[in-house]
């Protein structure tokens, strides 16, 4: 015992503590640098700005494929969304696929199709890709009610058999001289 009490002086034991701060200072230094970096991330992704640090984080890419979604630019939007589905959780990959399908059900919803077949047939086409994505979404976190109740939307907004096939079907009856037979 009297050998423990030799190696531990009080110059020694001053040092030691004199180390333990400044350890302790640079910890707390590189917190408090880091919190101002989290600060100004979270301040430019609310804004839609490109953040000034972490930069090829999840969160930086889903602000931006957010943002850009906001902003119309749907392609690039899909492009960082997809990519964002390979990498991540489930949870966030249900997020994403949740978005991938509001974006196009947005635009869906915009198109005035009135008679014009083709716009009917965008429209369509948008609702089926927003079903699937919400299908995607689904699967992955089943217990989002807000996706659900989108996936529900859709659901009652498509026809049930899909314009395409229909249309497929009459020509192929036409060709055929099937006219005036009955199915």
């Amino acid at each position: 015992m009297a050998l423990g009490l030799k190696l531990l002086t009080v110059k020694r034991l001053t040092w030691l503590l004199v180390g333990i701060a400044l350890l302790s200072a640079i910890g707390i230094a590189y917190q408090l640098k880091r919190l101002n970096q989290i600060n100004a991330f979270n301040a430019a992704v609310t804004t839609g700005n490109s953040p000034a640090t972490d930069k090829l984080s999840y969160e930086a890419k889903y602000a931006q494929a957010y943002w850009l979604a906001k902003k119309d630019y749907y392609k690039e939007a899909t492009n960082l969304f997809t990519g964002l589905t390979q990498t991540s959780t489930p949870s966030n990959r249900a997020a994403v696929f949740h978005n991938i399908g509001n974006m196009f059900f947005l635009k869906a919803l915009r198109i005035d199709a009135g008679n014009d077949i083709r716009a009917r047939d965008e429209a369509e086409y948008l609702l089926t890709e927003a079903k699937v994505s919400y299908k995607n979404a689904v699967k992955l976190d089943n217990s989002n009610w807000g996706t659900r109740r989108n996936l529900d939307r859709v659901l009652s907004l498509l026809p049930e058999v899909p314009t395409l096939i229909l249309q497929a079907l009459l020509w192929a009856i036409s060709l055929l001289g099937c006219h005036n037979k009955a199915f």
